[in-house]
């Protein structure tokens, strides 16, 4: 088997299904560079079949360790998710100020009711986040998918989880010692086709991010044009 051969076969799912329809969709997240390099290809995939994209970001990322261009990072970081967001044809971007880093000592509530409130404005009935483990592990990424599905128990939201695999994962972790958490195959509702092209020209925007960061690149190979699913709320989806 070719090094190609077996990161497809690693990232095979237990079923294969297309990207559920929906009209309008809001993605909610931690930090800039969040909508890119973990939910691009299926922000655009969304935009592409007609459905209105709506993002809510909690922090500016203002605490990341990433510095490859110069000012203030908060402001730098709002700026690139901008820029990024027009790259993936996202139709409104909401940016809160909570820290970077600092999401559990936030109310769950709090949190939660930016998200219902977000959701009506967009009049979104279906939410896409981060899996609950937060996909690298990140407090802050676990912290608003718990907000997500906070807001989706009493709105009757659904929620659809980007995950990777298992094994996508348990490479990630062996070659550079990180902590992503995925799903074994048996978990993932559904694989879906992506054309990262779209994706790779809003990572771009973040060049602070991205410039210095063999992770995300390593993470994208193993992927290949295919991104995993899983639905963690069912909610009503239109």
């Amino acid at each position: 088997m070719t090094a190609a051969e077996g990161n497809r076969a690693m990232t095979a799912p237990a079923t294969m299904g297309r990207f559920p329809y929906v009209t309008e969709v809001l993605a909610v997240f931690a930090h800039p560079d969040d909508e890119s390099f973990g939910l691009g290809a299926l922000l655009a995939t969304l935009a592409d079949r007609g459905s209105a994209v709506n993002t809510l970001c909690f922090t500016h990322g203002e605490a990341s360790t990433f510095h490859g261009v110069g000012g203030d990072l908060g402001v730098v970081r709002a700026n690139e998710l901008a820029a990024a967001a027009k790259v993936l044809g996202v139709e409104r971007v909401e940016l809160l100020d909570y820290p970077d880093g600092g999401l559990d000592g936030v109310a769950l509530d709090e949190l939660a009711e930016h998200v219902r409130r977000a959701a009506r404005i967009a009049r979104a009935r279906t939410l896409l986040v981060f899996d609950e483990g937060g996909i690298t592990g990140h407090p802050d990424h676990r912290r608003a998918t718990q907000a997500a599905l906070a807001a989706a128990a009493t709105d009757n939201l659904a929620v659809i989880a980007w995950t990777i695999p298992a094994t996508v994962a348990n490479v990630l972790n062996a070659e550079f010692g990180t902590s992503f958490v995925g799903r074994a195959s048996d978990a993932i509702d559904s694989a879906v086709d992506v054309d990262r092209c779209r994706q790779l020209d809003a990572i771009a925007c973040h060049a602070g991010q991205s410039m210095d960061n063999p992770v995300l690149w390593r993470r994208l190979q193993l992927l290949g044009d295919t991104e995993h699913l899983l639905l963690l709320h069912t909610g009503t989806r239109r």
